[in-house]
């Protein structure tokens, strides 16, 4: 499927904004080299669509060379439209592959009625994306996660888990096979939806782990959306902290040298900790303005 009329001058800006941040996550944190295969996985969703649109036009300018793969995984939900992406693959002229597997009547089987199956669901789809882009010979793949992904984990962890831990933009799987990347590190949802809207994408929504609302990743982004309503660009403050560790003001001793910490060893930050500081509650200047 593609647009009917020429995108207008905001969207114009805003395709240019998502390339720009794209492409400096991938430069920041070296996602994409010279030669590389990358699997670009494709759920139907707005953040997915915007990936592969972002890669494709990087791909079209960057200094290095790479191939791109799209694939989407046909869990055999209950009325998933099949042909969509097929359709709208070709139209875009993108090499993909459609991997069909009824993970849906596992997660149904083996999930009781009203408990989440997005722990489940996500290791069936993890093992048949890596078979996958084993058998094409792609040592990275790209997935759709955005800078709110990022920071609902950060917290879904920190609240639930017991740990300070997020969703890294770039990892190595457990065998060591590929590399897992997420080029949308620094892309906004609220930027990414307004896209997907205006460039008229085919959304396929989720009746498997979108459509539960009883979700802890759901009400950890209510929270967020209160926190951004009341005092814009708290997520935007949440990332950036996430780029600016400071081990020694925290509490683990495997990442600090606690024992160790005697008169005379130098810390970053010092004791700072301790000054009062006003923190500014305005916000920082929108991600994306419109004309």
């Amino acid at each position: 499927m593609t647009q009917a009329n020429p995108p207008s001058n905001n969207l114009q800006k805003l395709r240019k904004y998502l390339e720009g941040r794209t492409g400096k996550a991938i430069h920041d944190y070296n996602m994409i080299e010279d030669g590389d295969t990358i699997l670009v996985c494709i759920s139907g969703g707005k953040d997915s669509y915007t990936l592969l649109a972002m890669l494709m036009a990087l791909q079209q300018r960057a200094p290095v060379k790479f191939r791109l793969i799209a694939m989407n995984l046909d869990q055999k939900q209950p009325g998933f439209p099949a042909d969509v992406l097929p359709r709208y693959f070709e139209s875009i002229g993108i090499e993909y592959r459609i991997v069909e597997a009824d993970t849906y009547s596992v997660v149904k089987e083996k999930i009781p009625e009203g408990k989440t199956t997005c722990s489940l669901c996500s290791r069936l789809r993890r093992g048949i994306i890596y078979r996958t882009a084993k058998e094409l010979g792609a040592n990275k793949i790209a997935l759709g996660h955005h800078r709110d992904d990022m920071v609902h984990t950060l917290f879904l962890n920190l609240l639930f888990g017991g740990k300070l831990k997020a969703m890294p933009p770039k990892l190595v799987t457990d065998d060591q096979a590929h590399v897992v990347i997420r080029p949308l590190a620094y892309c906004a949802e609220a930027d990414i939806a307004k896209f997907a809207r205006g460039m008229e994408f085919p959304i396929i929504p989720c009746n498997l782990c979108g459509s539960q609302d009883n979700l802890q990743r759901q009400k950890v982004r209510e929270m967020m959306q209160e926190w951004d309503r009341r005092f814009p660009g708290r997520t935007e403050s949440v990332f950036t902290a996430m780029q600016n560790v400071v081990p020694s003001h925290l509490a683990d001793t495997g990442l600090f040298d606690f024992r160790g910490l005697n008169l005379g060893t130098e810390v970053a930050e010092g004791d700072t900790v301790f000054d009062r500081e006003e923190m500014p509650m305005s916000g920082t200047i929108p991600l994306f303005v419109a004309d």
